[in-house]
């Protein structure tokens, strides 16, 4: 009798699952409903996908495709930096020669303009080679440096070349999705990890990586990303999910895995524009040596935060406006000098030429300067 009893109620219940389901599938069909769309269905959906957020508009991407679709779009434009090296066997006695990878670079003009780390390319005594992902490769023709970035452009001989789509790197938002493409330790091309923004507004002291070279550059506002990068992945693109380069990747931390960190895409476009209208780069100059006061520095020194300057260039814009050494820069057309913003990035949002007011404090008395900027002088 138990047994008759259980086998009823199971199939009662079987009975009124599908009989529920048939019926629903009726509903939806005589309603015309798509359950893509029902708003409860949409919504687990979408707590599945990751967002985008371009241009203040947010889009719900699958990701895996997302990714795909990127790197696709991009890494026709991804290059390797290549150069000759000579190593001896001092078993046979012979030296043999071959390509060493020291770094990546982008595309940014099909008639070879090639977007990279200053400090990639930054020897005059060595021949540098670009390698397009198909193995073309094409001799280095003529490299422009950045003097006040970590940032190059290297020319090449060539044609119909595929391209790279700038994004805004003022847009990123922490935890947004990104994709680094890469040269791996020389040796590994075209490289692809994906990870998240881990911080925005980063500032580092990098060095070349080079245990022989001992010089440090000063980079602010970085790009902090956990999307693994090494050695040789410098001067390579940071996209985003929608295949658009939103930084250039330029460091490592050698303490940590995991962090890297790229120059804004923003930061560069002045560089391709200057280089597009003069066939070189030019920059804004003011003229001074300076040590930044921070927020943590002022209980100690009892200074303002901004740009400590401890020397005027002689002959330079500052000390022709009468910027002494003692002087604290606060701000520049009302930009104000502090971690976030440094003197030199707020000195490259202007134009050559430009005439901008620079307020000081000095001896706790503010004075306002006018500091016309000229063209940064060749090394």
């Amino acid at each position: 009798m138990k047994n008759s009893k259980k086998i009823l109620g199971i199939f009662i219940v079987s009975l009124v699952v599908v009989t529920g389901g048939v019926l629903g599938l009726v509903y939806q069909k005589r309603l015309n409903l798509n359950l893509s769309n029902n708003p409860i269905s949409s919504f687990f959906a979408r707590l599945t996908k990751p967002v985008v957020i371009q241009n203040n508009t947010v889009t719900v991407v699958d990701e895996e495709s997302a990714v795909i679709s990127a790197v696709t779009k991009v890494s026709p434009a991804v290059v390797s930096v290549v150069t000759q090296s000579t190593s001896f066997d001092p078993f046979s006695g012979q030296q043999s020669s071959g390509t060493q990878g020291i770094g990546t670079g982008f595309i940014v003009r099909s008639d070879g303009v090639i977007l990279t780390n200053k400090h990639v390319v930054a020897d005059p005594n060595v021949a540098y080679t670009v390698v397009l992902k198909d193995k073309t490769s094409y001799p280095v023709k003529k490299v422009f440096l950045d003097p006040s970035n970590d940032l190059a452009i290297i020319k090449i001989d060539a044609t119909n070349l595929p391209t790279v789509e700038l994004g805004d790197s003022s847009k990123l938002k922490v935890g947004q999705g990104v994709i680094a493409i890469g040269n791996a330790l020389g040796r590994f091309d075209n490289t692809v990890t994906k990870g998240v923004v881990s911080a925005l507004g980063r500032g580092i002291t990098a060095g070349s990586g080079n245990p022989f070279d001992q010089t440090t550059e000063n980079l602010a506002d970085v790009i902090q990303t956990d999307a693994s990068m090494n050695p040789g992945n410098s001067g390579g693109p940071l996209v985003n999910l929608s295949g658009q380069v939103i930084g250039i990747d330029s460091a490592v931390s050698g303490g940590a895995q995991g962090i890297g960190f790229a120059l804004p895409i923003n930061s560069a476009k002045p560089v391709i524009s200057s280089f597009e209208a003069t066939g070189r780069i030019v920059r804004p100059y003011m003229g001074v040596v300076y040590e930044l006061v921070t927020p943590d520095l002022t209980t100690f020194t009892r200074l303002p935060v901004g740009a400590l300057v401890r020397s005027a260039v002689a002959g330079s814009p500052a000390e022709k406006a009468g910027i002494k050494p003692g002087d604290v820069i606060l701000s520049i057309s009302g930009e104000k000098i502090d971690e976030n913003t440094t003197l030199v990035n707020a000195i490259l949002k202007h134009q050559v030429g430009e005439t901008v007011p620079v307020v000081i404090d000095r001896s706790g008395a503010k004075l306002t300067l006018q500091v016309t900027l000229v063209e940064i002088p060749a090394k």
